[in-house]
C-alpha cells in the first residue's frame, strides 16, 4: 500500500492502470491506484470540487453529479446501536426517484472504493446510499494517522443476521430520508451476498444486482470434504484489521475450527445460515442479476448457480472469463479504457425494474456465458504476454438448464506399458480391474492456479496460464488422454467425474483438473475439483466438477490430471504416502463432458 496522503490526487495514468489490470494487486489486496483514486474522489465529493484532484474527465462526472445531488456522510445505527459508516447522494428534486442501496464489499476500503460507481448511478438520476458492513475497514489511512472515514464500528458478522438487520435499518434511514419511488440492492461480493439475504426478508426491495455472488457459503468455502482454505486467508487478509479485533468470539472458534478441520459439521451449519440458498423467495419473486466468473476462485460457480436455479422471479445470470471481481470491478471503481459489459448490464437491470425503461431487459435470456478463451489476441511486447484485439464470444441460453445439450462420458483406463492412461469413448477390456498409483510429493504437479484472483485476471486480460503437459512428474501425478479429437468439442455446463480412491493412510485428498492440451503438448485449465475421503477407504465417489464453457478444437487432446495437493485446499494427504486410482469395484471410472 502506497503510504501517501489520500487527498493528494490522482493521474490519468494510475486510472488507466485500475481500467487495464483490474481492482487487485498481485498479492490479493486492493490496487494502490484504486485506493487512491476512491480516496481521491470521496475527498472531491466533500470539498464540493475536483479542480486539481483528478483528470478533467474525471473532474466533469463529479461536477455534473454535484449539479444533480446533495452529497452527504453518515453515521446510521444499526443492529444493537452499532454505527455503520454510510454515504447518501440525493436528487436535487422534487419527483419521486428510485434508491440504489449499496452494501460495500470486503475490503478494507469500505464503501468509499465504488465512489465512481455511485457518482454513475446519480447521474443516470437514483438516490444512492453506500454503506460499510459492521466491522469492516481500516481504523486510519494506510501510512497516516488519518481516521479512514469508511470504517464501519463492531465485529464482522459474515453476512449473519445483525448484517441482515443492519441492511434493512439502513433501508429504513434512507426510505425516511428520501421517500423514493422504488428501491434496489446492488452488492459486489460480500455486500451483493448481503443484497440477496436482505431482498429475501424484506418486500419493501424491488431488484436486485448481485455480481461475483455466492449462493451458499458453506459450500463456498468447504465442499467434497475439502476446506478452501486460500479463500479464507484471503478474506481475512482483507477485513482491515487483526483477527482479534475484528471477529467476536463466536466467529473465532468457528475459524479455528475450519482452520484445524475435524469436525466440520457446526461451520458448515455457520454458512448455511448466512447463505442466499436458503432463504430464496422468502418476500416473494425479486427480479435478479447475477453477474460470475468461471475460475472464481473465492465462491465457486456451481453453488451459485443452484441458487439462481432456485430464483422464481425474473432473472439473469452472465458469466464471464476470469475470476472474483474481474469483469465489473475495474469499472466500479474508475472510468473503463473501453466499455464495461458487465456494468453496463447490470445498470440496465436497475433501469428497467427501477424506471420502467423499455430497454429490452424483460425479453433477455436468462443466461449469457461467454466461452472461454474465444478471443483473439495479439503478442504484447517481449515477454510472451499477448493482449486481446477482438473478445471471447458470448452465448445465450433461455435457462441454465438448456446450456447442456448432450453428454460424453470418456472411460479411464489403466496405464498403457509405463505411460499414462487413456480415455475412451466406451469401455473396453482395460477400462476394469486397474490401478494406478503415485506418491504425495512435496509440491504440487498442477495447480487450480498460481495466485488467487490475479492469475483470473490475466485470464481476462488474454494471458490464461500454459501448462507443459509433459513436465508433470508422473510419480507424483496421474494422467489420461484422448486421442486428437477430429473434430471441435463444446464443453458447456457441469462435468462429472467417478474414481476409485485408496491410500496407504487412512484418508486421501486427490484434485482432478480438466486441461485442454494443444498439439505442441500446451495444456489450458478448462475446470477442476478436489474430492477428499476421510474414511472407508478404498471407496469410489462420483462428484461434479465446476461449471465451464470452453471449445476444443479440432487437433486438441482432453487430459485427466489427478493430483494430491493444492495450495487453495486442504489436503489429508501425508508426505510420500501411496494414492491409488482405479476401478475397485469392477465399475468403470470415468469422466462425463458436457456438450452444448
Amino acid at each position: 500500500m502506497a503510504k501517501e496522503d489520500p487527498s493528494i490526487g490522482i493521474t490519468t495514468e494510475q486510472v488507466a492502470r485500475i481500467s487495464e489490470h483490474g481492482m487487485w494487486d498481485a498479492d490479493g489486496s486492493v490496487r494502490p491506484e484504486a485506493v487512491r483514486m476512491a480516496a481521491t474522489l470521496v475527498d472531491a465529493v466533500r470539498a464540493r470540487s475536483a479542480e486539481g484532484r483528478v483528470p478533467d474527465e474525471l473532474g466533469d462526472v463529479v461536477e455534473r453529479a454535484l449539479n444533480m445531488v446533495v452529497p452527504t456522510f453518515h453515521r446510521i445505527p444499526g443492529a444493537n446501536g452499532v454505527g455503520l459508516s454510510a454515504h447518501m447522494l440525493q436528487q436535487i428534486t422534487t419527483r419521486p426517484c428510485p434508491l440504489v442501496v449499496i452494501p460495500a464489499g470486503w475490503t478494507p476500503v469500505g464503501w468509499p472504493l465504488f465512489e465512481y460507481a455511485y457518482l454513475t448511478l446519480a447521474l443516470k438520476g437514483y438516490h444512492v446510499v453506500a454503506y460499510t458492513p459492521r466491522g469492516i475497514g481500516w481504523t486510519t489511512f494506510p501510512g497516516t494517522n488519518k481516521p479512514w472515514i469508511g470504517t464501519s464500528e463492531g465485529t464482522v458478522d459474515v453476512a449473519g443476521p445483525r448484517d441482515r438487520e443492519d441492511g434493512r435499518k439502513v433501508l429504513d434511514f434512507a426510505i425516511e430520508a428520501l421517500a423514493p419511488s422504488r428501491v434496489a440492492f446492488f452488492g459486489e461480493s460480500y455486500g451483493s451476498g448481503i443484497s440477496q439475504l436482505v431482498a429475501a426478508e424484506d418486500d419493501r426491495v424491488d431488484a436486485v444486482v448481485a455480481l461475483s455472488t455466492w449462493g451458499n457459503l458453506a459450500t463456498s468455502l468447504y465442499d467434497n470434504g475439502t476446506r478452501h482454505t486460500r479463500t479464507v486467508a484471503a478474506l481475512l487478509d482483507l477485513t482491515g484489521g487483526d483477527r482479534a479485533d475484528k471477529f467476536d468470539a463466536d466467529t473465532l472458534e468457528i475459524l479455528t475450527r475450519f482452520e484445524e478441520g475435524g469436525d466440520m459439521d457446526p461451520v458448515v451449519e455457520w454458512g448455511e445460515e448466512r447463505s442466499p440458498e436458503n432463504y430464496v423467495g422468502g418476500a416473494g419473486p425479486v427480479p435478479t442479476f447475477f453477474c460470475n466468473t468461471w475460475h472464481e476462485g473465492l465462491f465457486p460457480p456451481n453453488q451459485m448457480l443452484r441458487t439462481f436455479r432456485k430464483l422464481t422471479g425474473p432473472k439473469h445470470l452472465s458469466m464471464w472469463i476470469g475470476d472474483h471481481a474481474v469483469p465489473e470491478g475495474p469499472g466500479l471503481i474508475a472510468p473503463s479504457l473501453t466499455p464495461n459489459v458487465a456494468l453496463r448490464e447490470a445498470y440496465a437491470w436497475l433501469d428497467h425494474y427501477l424506471m420502467d425503461e423499455d430497454n429490452g431487459v424483460d425479453t433477455w435470456p436468462e443466461v449469457t456465458n461467454q466461452v472461454m478463451f474465444t478471443y483473439v489476441t495479439t503478442p504484447a511486447g517481449d515477454n510472451g504476454d499477448h493482449v486481446i484485439i477482438e473478445p471471447a464470444r458470448r452465448e445465450q441460453k433461455r435457462s441454465w438448464s438448456a446450456v447442456t445439450t448432450d453428454t460424453e462420458t470418456l472411460i479411464l483406463t489403466g496405464a498403457h506399458g509405463s505411460g499414462d492412461g487413456a480415455l475412451l469413448p466406451e469401455a473396453t477390456a482395460d477400462t476394469t480391474g486397474w490401478r494406478r498409483s503415485f506418491s504425495v510429493g512435496k509440491e504440487p504437479e498442477i495447480v487450480a492456479m498460481d495466485a488467487i484472483l490475479s492469475t483470473g485476471q490475466r485470464e481476462w486480460e488474454g494471458n490464461p496460464k500454459a501448462y507443459r503437459v509433459d513436465e508433470i512428474d508422473r510419480g507424483h501425478a496421474l494422467v489420461w488422454s484422448t486421442e486428437p479429437f477430429a473434430s471441435s468439442r463444446r464443453i458447456r455446463g457441469i462435468p462429472r467425474v467417478r474414481l476409485g480412491i485408496d491410500s496407504t493412510e487412512s484418508a486421501a485428498t486427490v484434485i482432478v483438473y480438466l486441461l485442454d492440451v494443444d498439439a505442441d503438448g500446451v495444456g489450458r485449465m478448462i475446470t477442476h475439483e478436489p474430492m477428499t475421503v476421510s474414511s472407508g477407504l478404498p471407496a469410489t465417489p462420483v462428484w461434479e466438477m465446476q461449471a465451464a464453457a470452453y471449445d476444443m478444437s479440432p487437433g486438441h487432446r482432453l487430459m485427466v490430471v489427478v493430483d494430491s495437493m493444492d495450495p487453495h485446499y486442504s489436503t489429508d494427504n501425508i508426505l510420500d504416502a501411496t494414492i491409488t486410482v482405479g476401478s475397485f469395484d469392477g465399475a468403470a471410472c470415468f469422466v462425463e463432458i458436457p456438450l452444448g
